[in-house]
This record gives structure tokens, C-alpha cells and sequence, in this order.
């Protein structure tokens, strides 16, 4: 049985609405990580990206206008390894040394970009006693892949016509694999 479950799906399906859901099904305390969020302007663009801690925490992910310290581009965007390193990376950490689930939203072009958090992902599949939910970009790329590809990960596809149900069967099963 597999205690990896990662969603794909198209670019906007609703792969992080189905993680938020399954989130709040669990309650407090029972998962740990982080999900991205788009920041807009005052006219609705997508300027960027946000890692936002389920602890509260949150920090630029990415961003068309402002530069980072660290910051490696990803097509219009400056992707901040800082925030990837000092905020996503601990919150994964810490779920995973407490038990809880682990959420990981997104493993995606962006956050590939950090070999810390490319290490840090291994290391969960590795344990075998971690469970975990998250994303995983839906477009071949060689570290995406070979997480799609792990035996532990189970992968499920996102779709307009199962995303409002998704959240349910996923809770379901990952209540059932907790006792």
C-alpha cells in the first residue's frame, strides 16, 4: 500500500483547491507543509507566488517585479531559493520528524530548483513510514519524473469532472492507512 499520494492535472484544474480541501478535512494538527498561492496585483495579473506554511508561515516563492537574494529565473519569473530553503524545506522537515502528513504542494519547475528541496522530497519518499499529499507538475522534467516514477507515489489526475469528489476519496484513504 502507498502512503504517497501526488496530484497532477493541467495548469488551473484545481490541483491545490483539492489539497486545501483534504487539509481542512484533517483538521489542525494533523498535516504539516506548504501549498503555493498566486499573488496578483491590483488588476488581477499573477505577478508571482507565495509558500505559505499550514504553521501560518509565508514567504515569495517567485515573482516578475522584485528580486531576491538568491534567485535563480524560471521563464518571466525570479524564483527565491532562500524562501524555498529556510521556509517550505523546514515545514516539510518538521511534519515529517513529528508524523504528521505531509502536504507538498507543488513539486513543480519552480521548487525544483532548489537541490535542498529536491533532496529533502527523496527523503521523504524514502521513509517509508511518511505519509504524504501533495502535486507534482504534470509536464515531463527529469526530477518530476523520477518522483512520478518512485514506488511508493501513487499518482492521480486532476480533472474537471473528478476534482469536486477527489478530496473525500483521498481523506478517506489516508484516514484509513492512519489506523
Amino acid at each position: 500500500m502507498t502512503n504517497v499520494t501526488l496530484l497532477t492535472g493541467y495548469p488551473g484544474v484545481g490541483k491545490t483547491t483539492v489539497i486545501h480541501k483534504i487539509v481542512e478535512m484533517l483538521g489542525e494538527g494533523e498535516a504539516g507543509g506548504f501549498y503555493t498561492r498566486e499573488v496578483r496585483d491590483a488588476r488581477s495579473r499573477r505577478t508571482g507566488f507565495e509558500i505559505v506554511t499550514l504553521a501560518g508561515a509565508a514567504s515569495p516563492l517567485a515573482s516578475k517585479i522584485e528580486t531576491f537574494r538568491q534567485t535563480v529565473r524560471f521563464k518571466n519569473y525570479r524564483v527565491n531559493l532562500e524562501a524555498l530553503e529556510t521556509v517550505a524545506v523546514p515545514a516539510l522537515q518538521a511534519a515529517q520528524r513529528a508524523g504528521r502528513i505531509i502536504v507538498i504542494d507543488e513539486i513543480g519547475p519552480m521548487e525544483i530548483c532548489s537541490k535542498q528541496f529536491c533532496d529533502t522530497v527523496r527523503d521523504i519518499l524514502d521513509d517509508e513510514s511518511a505519509r504524504v499529499i501533495g502535486t507534482v507538475v504534470r509536464r515531463p522534467h527529469r526530477f518530476a519524473d523520477a518522483v512520478k516514477a518512485h514506488p511508493r507515489v501513487r499518482l492521480v489526475e486532476v480533472t474537471l469532472s473528478n476534482r469536486d469528489a477527489l478530496p473525500g476519496t483521498i481523506h478517506a484513504g489516508l484516514i484509513g492507512r492512519c489506523s
